[in-house]
């Protein structure tokens, strides 16, 4: 565990200029203490590590130390050819740039691994999209992409609604959610970080000063906060229903999983019967009738009286049809 602790030390350190020791032991997770034997060991070994000290002081190599690739096992090799979505790379204009450094990375390995970015490519695929659904790649992404690589702000046009809007955005990060592309941008001049669908941009033009980053911008945590509340912001309603075992465990696959998990948690027993009455956020009854159709018999709905009611037309229907 130690060694490779230490590898993941001087990789760290080749990476970057200097690194204090709160920042290492940050990222290694562990003691600023563990740190400084580290660094000692590694100073013993031969590695050329030089500790500046001071308030600002830190580690940093000298000399141009640069490691090689040599220390990888096969199953790491192996890892990192799996590290990007082929598609992803190809929509954003980025497929050269990663085949020239996917080249580079084989020719630094050791000859028994060379073969690795083929093994691991018969073995695992990376298919982003949805089912079912033919994503089109938004003419204009490769731009913003090259935008967000190069911290240069974008004057975009989007629709939002039936109108146009112009805004001068500072783009800090791409997503690829579920087939669809969004850009995390903040509003030129400090403004509020927000989502911004690329398919419905209209006109893209980078300028030619750049912007600097804010260096509290995390972009998974942005975005996973972001897609909570978005999921959240349209569950507007409320229904009540009781849940067969068969219904409670087909519910999270039929509407918002997380919704449907804590709404779970949160339902009493189960009755004499085994049933389970949940009160469930929804988008809107129009909605929940759709979702909850797809559980069938293993659902009924108690509230409100208006999606009962629609059910209970549906199954009169049903038992219309069927029942000759």
């Amino acid at each position: 565990m130690r060694a490779a602790r230490l590898i993941r030390m001087v990789l760290l350190l080749q990476s970057r200029p200097s690194m204090t020791a709160a920042e290492l032991a940050r990222e290694l997770e562990v003691s600023e203490r563990t740190v400084t034997r580290d660094a000692q060991a590694l100073s013993e070994a031969g590695v050329p590590v030089y500790a500046d000290r001071g308030r600002i002081g830190g580690y940093r190599l000298v000399g141009g130390y640069r490691t090689r690739l040599t220390g990888l096992a096969r199953s790491e090799a192996e890892a990192l050819f799996l590290s990007g979505v082929p598609g992803a790379l190809r929509e954003m204009g980025l497929e050269d740039a990663a085949s020239a450094a996917r080249l580079k990375v084989s020719a630094a390995l050791l000859p028994s691994l060379r073969d690795a970015s083929r093994t691991a490519a018969q073995r695992f695929h990376l298919d982003a999209p949805n089912w079912f659904h033919e994503p089109a790649t938004p003419v204009l992404l490769p731009a913003v992409a090259e935008a967000v690589w190069d911290d240069r702000r974008i004057t975009a046009r989007y629709r939002r609604g039936e109108d146009e809007v112009e805004r001068e955005l500072e783009p800090y990060g791409l997503v690829l959610k579920a087939g669809a592309w969004y850009l995390c941008a903040r509003v030129a001049g400090g403004g509020a970080f927000r989502v911004y669908r690329i398919d419905r941009f209209t006109a893209v033009e980078a300028g030619e000063g750049r912007f600097e980053r804010a260096e509290s911008f995390d972009l998974p945590a942005f975005w996973e906060e972001r897609a909570e509340e978005f999921a959240r912001s349209i569950l507007r309603a409320e229904v009540v229903v009781r849940l067969s075992s068969e219904g409670v465990r087909r519910l999270p696959h039929v509407v918002d999983a997380l919704s449907a998990r804590e709404a779970l948690a949160r339902a009493g027993a189960a009755d004499c019967g085994r049933w389970v009455t949940v009160t469930l956020p929804v988008e809107s009854l129009e909605v929940a009738h759709g979702q909850l159709t797809a559980l069938g018999a293993e659902v009924e709905v108690l509230a409100p009286a208006e999606l009962r009611e629609r059910f209970v037309r549906d199954a009169a229907r049903l038992a219309e049809m069927y029942g000759a």
